[in-house]
């Protein structure tokens, strides 16, 4: 099981360097210059020339690239004299000569276009789209298995086939385009009845100029962001539930005289959700990179509009803190996953 541990976060860990140096090659050689962006077309070019020094846009890609991983990784050898070490958080393990081998928090430098701190955006900003994600995910859930175990106990007729064809069609939609439709809908033409707005954020200011929550800003991209995740969920519940309706202790239930209600709930729900929960687990990381169209759409003010905003700007620290949140939590889940049926079957460990 150790060796099994092992392997899988080796995989993880290789996955994430690949991820960050993919990702910031194509970053850092792409034909926008970050200086420019930050002081505006007209800017003279010893103004432009300085920034690109400040920020180390000057250096050849590897170098940029070396620095970077650098700054991420939670160790280094660094020299005690280095100057990028007055903005690490660090604890000290040991020191060779001028060399000294250091732990830290990963550094993930500050914005080009705000001059915030990356880590403080992304505090501020992942925290409602991990809310956003948990609704989605809530209201998928309980969606799409009660659809199932609907479609499944009316197999073939009308209403089995109505309810197939709608989780196809939410299949096919991508997100942003089922954002675009509620918001229209729900948030637009209909927005004296439900009260939503199309644009909202889960944090804003009051009429007196003070933070509060907006929870009901939280509906339209939570149901927008769930259509797929409920989609999905609805066909493995439909396709669990009628392999358990087939197994004898089903009928063996019915024929003592259990109530419906009591089949389905002791005998159905417990033996054909265990795949439902598996998927759900696996789609909570999608939700999060959904999220990013769904928020650009509703204006909602958490990790994919930021992420969005630093495209458009060049922002590159806080464009690559993102890419190395997002990425992290999906490699996170699937370990985690991994190790969880490690644990439920021993044999998957030992292959």
């Amino acid at each position: 099981m150790q060796h099994y541990i092992f392997r899988k976060l080796s995989y993880g860990l290789l996955v994430l360097l690949m991820v960050i140096l993919l990702v910031s090659s194509i970053i850092y050689l792409a034909p926008v210059d970050p200086a420019r962006l930050t002081f505006g077309q007209r800017a003279d070019v010893e103004t432009v020339k300085a920034k690109k020094e400040a920020l180390g846009l000057d250096e050849p890609l590897y170098y940029q690239l070396g620095y970077y991983l650098r700054d991420i990784s939670p160790i280094n050898f660094i020299r005690t004299n280095h100057p990028a070490i007055h903005q690490y958080n660090y604890f000290k393990i040991f020191s060779v000569s001028e060399r000294m081998f250091i732990m830290k928090k990963p550094y993930l430098r500050d914005s080009f276009q705000q001059g915030r701190p990356v880590s403080t955006m992304l505090a501020e900003a992942i925290p409602r789209t991990l809310i956003l994600a948990l609704i989605a995910i809530v209201i998928a859930l309980i969606v799409g298995i009660v659809f199932g175990i609907i479609a499944a106990l009316n197999k073939d007729t009308w209403l089995d086939q109505t309810i197939i064809s709608i989780s196809i069609l939410g299949i096919s939609l991508p997100s942003y385009v089922t954002a675009i439709i509620f918001a229209l809908i729900f948030g637009y033409w209909l927005q004296a009845w439900t009260g939503l707005e199309m644009q909202g954020g889960l944090v804003g200011l009051d009429d007196f100029g003070d933070e509060k929550i907006f929870w009901k800003n939280l509906i339209l991209p939570g149901l927008a962001l769930g259509v797929r995740p409920i989609a999905i969920i609805t066909q493995l519940t439909r396709s669990a539930s009628l392999d358990v309706l087939d197994q004898d202790y089903i009928r063996t239930a019915s024929a003592k005289g259990l109530s419906f209600v009591k089949v389905i709930r002791k005998h159905l729900l417990r033996n054909a959700l265990n795949p439902v929960f598996t998927a759900a687990s696996g789609w909570f990381a999608s939700l999060l990179a959904g999220a990013f169209f769904v928020e650009n759409v509703f204006g909602y003010n958490g990790l994919g509009l930021l992420t969005v905003q630093a495209l458009l700007s060049y922002d590159i620290p806080v464009i690559l803190g993102a890419v190395l949140f997002t990425a992290g939590s999906f490699v996170v889940l699937n370990i985690l996953v991994d190790l969880m049926y490690g644990l439920i079957d021993p044999r998957i460990a030992k292959q």
